[in-house]
Order: structure tokens, then C-alpha cells, then sequence
């Protein structure tokens, strides 16, 4: 497939391009591209999704911070595909189907979110989809380190015990087999928005 990656000198598009490469797909620029992704900034992310879109270029997009419902609009409009995942890591879709079962039982929780010193805004696209899985107002809380990629855990309380649920990841390439897994639904998926790796296991 012919993509166009936007942020691709960034820390995740760094890693991911050879990976793209190596998988057989082929980095062109937007007016080649069979699909977009993006994995920049809140700032730029919704400008490049709505030139790829307006391109007829549907969207695999990595970026948080930012609202895709209106971009989702113009997607449908245009009968484009546009997926957007709060996080590609295989083990952190795996942590929120675990965090929601478990809220069934534990219906006290409260989320810890880590990253780098480098991670632009607060709290986590993961750590908010967590949230809204579980019942009541979940605090939140986030850090940010030297030294850290992604890690987050969720803590469920109940008398006398403590459940924690954590994922860990230790560097970008455990983003890439979601990404690749999105890229090979993207033809499969239905016109708009699609939100959630999750939405693509079976």
C-alpha cells in the first residue's frame, strides 16, 4: 500500500517508518497515497487529516489531544474511512477489555498514567478511554519522567484487596503491529469515524 506519513521524524514515526517499509508498504507523499497516518501534535493532527480526507485519502491516526468528531463528519461525506486509536499497543487494548470486566466486581478504581517528560497533554488519550469504561468519576492521575515511554495501571479497591491491572510499553515499536492491523482493515471499515483499536479485534 502507498502511504503518506505525517510526523514521520517524530519519536512513534521514527521507528514506524522503517517498520511500514519493511512490511512491504511503500512512504509517498499525500497526492500518491492510498491511506494517511498520523502520528504528530493536537496542532497539526486535524489539518493533515482533513487534506488527506479532502484528498480522498482515508486515515489511520495515532495522534491525541484532539476532537476527530468533526473530521468523522467529513469523512462519512466523503465516504472515507477515517480510524483513530487513543493507542496501537496490543497489550493496552488487552488492559481496558481486563479494566472493564474487572470494574463489574471492583467498582472503586482510580488510574495511574506514566510518560516521558516529552508526552503533550494531560491526561493520557488512553487513560480518558479507560475512564469511560468504568462506572462513576475515575480520578486520574499522570506523570511525567525522564525515562518513560507508556505505562499505566489501573487500581481497583475492595475490602481487605487490591486489584491492579498494568501495561507497560517499553519503546514505539510496540505500536507497530496496531498499526499495521489498522492499515490492513482500513478498506474493510465503514464510511466516518471507527475509534479504538479495539474495534478491530475479533
Amino acid at each position: 500500500m502507498k502511504i503518506c506519513l505525517f510526523g514521520r521524524g517524530g519519536k512513534v514515526g521514527s521507528v514506524l517508518a522503517p517498520a511500514l517499509e519493511a512490511a512491504g508498504h511503500e512512504l509517498v507523499e499525500l497526492g500518491e497515497a492510498e491511506a494517511m497516518v498520523d502520528f504528530t501534535a493536537p496542532d497539526a493532527v486535524e489539518q493533515n487529516v482533513r487534506a488527506a480526507l479532502e484528498a480522498g485519502v482515508p486515515c489511520v491516526v495515532g495522534t491525541s489531544g484532539w476532537d476527530p468528531m468533526p473530521s468523522g463528519e467529513l469523512a462519512a461525506e466523503r465516504g472515507l474511512a477515517l480510524f483513530v486509536a487513543p493507542n496501537f499497543a496490543i497489550g493496552a487494548v488487552l488492559m481496558l477489555r481486563l479494566a472493564a470486566e474487572a470494574a463489574r466486581y471492583l467498582a472503586r478504581a482510580d488510574i495511574v498514567e506514566l510518560h516521558g517528560v516529552a508526552k503533550k497533554g494531560a491526561p493520557s488519550g488512553t487513560a480518558e478511554a479507560t475512564a469511560e469504561l468504568l462506572p462513576g468519576e475515575v480520578p486520574i492521575h499522570s506523570v511525567r519522567l525522564p525515562g518513560l515511554v507508556a505505562h499505566q495501571e489501573v487500581l481497583f479497591g475492595g475490602e481487605g484487596q487490591l486489584l491492579t491491572i498494568r501495561h507497560d510499553a517499553y519503546s514505539r515499536e510496540a505500536y507497530v503491529p496496531g498499526v499495521l492491523l489498522a492499515l490492513e482493515k482500513l478498506p474493510s471499515l465503514p464510511p466516518g469515524l471507527t475509534l479504538g483499536l479495539d474495534a478491530l479485534l475479533d
